[in-house]
């Protein structure tokens, strides 16, 4: 047994769960009407595109359906045309729904709870929640919503304890049926650097949660930001799932001129060869979610499950310390 094998609890690279987030998708037809309330065949056709396109995984991203606010019918209806496209759901990845806004705080948290109960009902391994809250109305006209300041957590320590103590909540609610939470990093929240997101984990301290460090919510922000693999090295070791994604990022210091782009996985700026690498080392076994916003997002999610697996294939450690990555 290799030491990726053997790392991942005997799972081969090619059994590693890489899920398809349903990010691309809208949560409206054409003409309006919500996907939320579309017939189970109408949610069926939009998983056929994913498993054509060679998934096995998906995560069940509330952007397009809120599971979480199904009826127990509807979420049995959602379960089978799951399990009829030959698909798994892996995670729900919960989407600005903070805990601890200070308008929505409270309706959030009870929602948190119904979407692990609806998780474990859709057989999923891990809830993922963040505290970043509804894009602003000039968020939403621009082209790339990042470039545009959103909401900002305040950091009064009121606030910091009412996040570790809901968050240890939804943890305890998720160990207690069978699931893992985990936190998605996100700008401007107490979850917005390596260092904020790491020592709020330490604090919630609760086997059942962990990180999600989606680094390319930062990563693509036109601002200074911490140094890429800086902040993977600080935050593996505490991850339990992963959103993963990449962004073209262009600097000229000279000028303080920062514009960032989607781009595949292989290609953008992060190094995401070294970052699984040292994800390996650091002992990370959680599932990932590939992502990707612009253009036909489910192609490239489907470019980068291959290129993830084309890594996880081959021993990137090589039994490798940490120290000579």
């Amino acid at each position: 047994m290799s030491y990726l094998d053997a790392k991942a609890g005997g799972r081969t690279a090619s059994e590693w769960p890489i899920a398809a987030a349903m990010l691309p998708f809208r949560n409206t037809t054409l003409s309006g009407a919500l996907i939320q309330d579309a017939p189970a065949d109408v949610w069926a056709a939009t998983l056929a595109e994913v498993a054509h396109e060679g998934f096995s995984h998906i995560d069940l991203t509330d952007s397009w359906v809120r599971p979480g606010d199904l009826s127990a019918d509807r979420l049995g209806e959602l379960a089978a045309v799951v399990k009829g496209a030959g698909l798994a759901a892996e995670g729900l990845s919960a989407i600005r729904r903070s805990v601890i806004d200070p308008e929505t705080g409270d309706d959030n948290l009870a929602y948190s709870h119904r979407t692990i109960d609806a998780a474990a009902a859709l057989g999923c391994s891990v809830v993922s929640v963040g505290l970043h809250r509804p894009l602003a109305e000039a968020q939403k006209r621009a082209l790339w919503f990042w470039t545009v300041d959103g909401p900002k957590d305040s950091e009064d320590n009121d606030i910091w304890r009412l996040a570790v103590n809901r968050l240890r909540e939804l943890g305890e609610h998720a160990a207690s049926v069978g699931l893992e939470l985990s936190l998605e990093m996100y700008e401007d929240t107490l979850l917005g650097t390596a260092d904020s997101a790491v020592r709020l984990v330490q604090d919630i301290a609760h086997d059942a949660v962990g990180l999600n460090p989606d680094l390319g919510n930062l990563y693509r922000l036109h601002r200074p930001i911490e140094p890429f693999i800086d902040a993977v090295v600080k935050c593996m070791p505490h991850s339990n799932y992963w959103h993963v994604k990449n962004f073209y990022r262009l600097a000229d210091e000279t000028k303080g001129a920062i514009m960032t782009a989607p781009a595949p996985m292989d290609s953008g700026a992060m190094d995401y060869r070294a970052a699984v690498k040292i994800a390996l080392v650091s002992g990370y076994t959680g599932a990932f979610c590939v992502e990707q916003y612009g253009g036909d997002g489910l192609a490239i999610m489907a470019r980068n499950r291959d290129y993830l697996r084309g890594l996880l294939s081959f021993d990137l450690t090589n039994d490798a310390s940490p120290e000579v990555i």
